[in-house]
């Protein structure tokens, strides 16, 4: 249906149609423009949390990476960095596509409107223009013939009065009259002529106005209206399309962060555990069978497992347990929050303060790094080797005597990077000899048991509510290893057990023993031990001492510099020779 047709008569309400129309334009403009910012204001807040939660560097996250589950969490944040970024892309499609479109068309759709509703106008005034000049030739002819019936009723009146006297017929003739009525009767037949042939014209530019002028403009303003209706229309289905074009990508986003949370595998997990924490040490043996029901000697063939003194009778309900070298105190830390703390801080460039698994790591992760250096050094020297040869070759390209402070400095770095990378290697080789194999530890644990057993065997009759001289260490009731801080020793990361601070009876009394215990054997020590604690002895890398006391699978081993110093050594420290006729010839580290 066509406006001009049908609304010929509807110039105000189509005024205020088109009027709303372009408010709408605005408004659903304004309507994609926020969403445009709350695209944009998510895609920042994603992409802040997703950087919020990445790993630090030089930190522990660092080092979670070695998990899967870990790594899945760093791939999924990284997915939702990109699954931010379509957020942005569809804030910046909204606002090219459609806002700043919309914006543009706006412009023009006023400028049309502006000019469809002028000529619409300045017609609607040009048929009231003629109108008005249509009433004014009416107006014009009505008031000549009231004119020519008045002159033509006052002459016929003249001339039929018998009553009229000589003097007015000598003042005013009937021929006058005649003449005067005749006069009006042509003015007004003029103005009848005029006002029929303006009336003929303005009929003809009503029909105009109405079928043609006004027909012609609100076409053009039905055709406005529909295009901008049309372009609506398109924008909405932009609008979808916009989130449309980025679901592949979202698509591909969301399938990353399930395969990275497919990726995640607990037993690699719990094997990295082990990795990372494994200190190397050898795990304490046994513990021996001690009698207190009967009075024993020491003898050749068992000298580990009593002393002299020990054979005097003591009250079993007053008997106190032998202190060992693990104590429960205030200041007590887990294992692995000491390995950590030790790892990640600072210590010795060797890594000496670490346990030795975890020190072979360090190093050949230094020995890893200096070679990638050393690789990336030569690869530049290379590089500048043949740049000198293009200029030799080629003088005009450059002077080869610019290159050579270069390559003189990358050799030196060379050479530093492989000084230190030998001497790396050197403390590995010295950390894998020292390390104690797995036939060594089977072996060692194999005799502990065949001890045990023969103790239990020949002292079958003892009562079971005897006491133990001893503790077994690593029996915090937390299963943490305990140990006294002091601020001017530096921790070994061996995490060997400290002996208290504070003296006690029970280990006073042992080395106030005026019987020396005899010797069973000698060792040497594999690395330094400082010995601050009391009931400990202080011994240097490579020192030879004598064994009073094997390791009975607490840790620790008895050991005697002299006749006044001995005391006790970690037994993962030293190595371990036992005479021949000490539990027999039995070597162990």
């Amino acid at each position: 249906m066509s406006w001009g047709s049908e609304l010929w008569d509807q110039f105000d309400n189509l005024e205020k149609h088109t009027q709303w129309g372009i408010e709408f334009v605005e408004k659903y403009t304004k309507f994609v423009k926020e969403r445009s910012e709350i695209e944009t204001s998510y895609a920042k807040q994603i992409r802040n949390l997703s950087k919020k939660y990445q790993p630090k560097k030089n930190s522990r996250e660092e080092d979670e990476s070695k998990y899967t589950f870990c790594r899945a969490f760093v791939t999924s944040l990284n997915e939702l960095n990109d699954y931010a970024g379509q957020h942005e892309v569809i804030a910046e499609n909204l606002t090219s596509q459609i806002i700043s479109e919309l914006s543009r068309y706006l412009q023009e759709l006023k400028s049309e409107r502006k000019l469809h509703f002028h000529d619409g106008r300045k017609a609607q005034q040009h048929i009231e223009s003629s109108w008005k000049q249509l009433e004014a030739y009416k107006r014009r002819f009505e008031r000549d013939c009231k004119e020519a019936d008045r002159a033509q009723q006052y002459f016929e009146r003249m001339d039929a009065d018998i009553n009229v006297t000589k003097a007015d017929v000598e003042k005013r003739s009937s021929h006058k009259a005649r003449q005067h009525a005749q006069s009006r009767h042509q003015m007004a037949s003029d103005s009848k002529s005029d006002y029929s042939s303006y009336l003929q014209k303005f009929n003809q530019e009503q029909n105009e106005h109405y079928f043609n002028v006004i027909p012609n403009i609100f076409q053009k303003l039905q055709d406005m209206e529909e295009k901008r209706i049309d372009r609506i229309g398109v924008c909405m289905k932009t609008f979808a399309d916009v989130d449309r074009q980025v679901l592949p990508i979202v698509g591909k986003c969301l399938d990353g962060m399930t395969k990275a949370a497919e990726s995640i595998e607990p037993k690699t997990d719990s094997k990295q555990v082990v990795e990372s924490y494994k200190s190397g040490f050898e795990p304490p043996g046994d513990v021996e069978f001690e009698d207190y029901g009967q009075a024993m000697k020491r003898t050749a063939s068992d000298t580990s497992l009593t002393s002299s003194r020990e054979a005097k009778e003591k009250p079993v309900g007053k008997s106190k347990g032998k202190l060992w070298p693990f104590i429960k105190n205030k200041n007590k830390i887990t294992l692995n929050s000491h390995v950590r703390n030790l790892i990640e801080g600072s210590g010795p460039e060797d890594f000496s303060h670490l346990p030795p698994e975890q020190r072979r790591k360090k190093l050949q992760g230094k020995i890893d790094e200096l070679n990638k250096d050393i690789q990336k050094e030569m690869d530049q020297r290379d590089a500048l080797t043949k740049m000198k040869d293009v200029y030799v070759k080629n003088p005009q390209m450059g002077d080869p005597a610019s290159v050579d402070p270069r390559l003189s400095e990358i050799a030196q770095n060379i050479e530093k990077l492989q000084f230190d990378s030998q001497k790396f290697e050197g403390w590995l080789a010295e950390v894998e000899e020292r390390m104690p194999s797995k036939s060594d530890t089977n072996r060692r644990s194999g005799l502990y048991e065949t001890q045990n057993n023969l103790t239990v065997s020949n002292n079958s009759t003892v009562s079971n509510n005897c006491a133990q001289d001893r503790e077994r260490p690593l029996s915090s009731p937390d299963g943490s290893y305990t140990e006294e801080q002091n601020p001017e020793t530096q921790v070994k990361a061996n995490i060997n057990p400290v002996l208290p601070t504070s003296s006690t009876p029970e280990f006073d009394d042992e080395f106030d023993d005026d019987e020396t215990l005899p010797t069973i054997g000698t060792c040497k020590a594999l690395y330094p031990f400082e010995g601050h604690n009391e009931g400990t002895i202080a011994v240097a890398e490579g020192e030879l001492l004598y064994v009073i006391e094997e390791d009975k699978g607490d840790g620790w081993t008895r050991v005697r510099r002299n006749e006044d110093e001995e005391g006790y050594v970690p037994s993962s420290y030293v190595e371990v020779f036992l005479e021949t006729n000490a539990k027999g010839a039995m070597t162990y580290i």
